[in-house]
């Protein structure tokens, strides 16, 4: 198993970069799974283990599981995707990553 993919974004750029990453895996990404996520990244700190959230994105490409956290009094949202094995998925997920971080 590869190592996680990690990051940040803007919060503004979450819930684009889970429907982006669904696609990727082959997952549709809907409005439940945004409330889900939404309220489950609410009580999250990035400086604390223990207060990530993590939600699965079972798609027929990929299996990923993504952990998020906020940044207490900040507007970034830190990240980890597991499950991108592919080498093609690593490097857009890591394109995504950066390009939802510049904006």
């Amino acid at each position: 198993m590869t190592e996680p993919i990690g990051g940040w974004i803007w919060g503004r750029n979450l819930r684009a970069f889970l429907e982006v990453l669904s696609l990727y895996a082959g997952y549709e990404f809907d409005g439940t799974d945004w409330r889900t996520v939404e309220a489950g990244v609410q009580e999250t700190d990035d400086d604390n283990p223990d207060l990530w959230y993590t939600y699965p994105l079972v798609g027929v490409n990929s299996t990923l599981e993504v952990s998020l956290a906020r940044a207490v009094g900040g507007e970034e949202v830190s990240v980890r995707v597991a499950g991108a094995e592919a080498p093609d998925l690593r490097l857009r997920t890591d394109t995504l990553l950066s390009a939802l971080a510049a904006g």
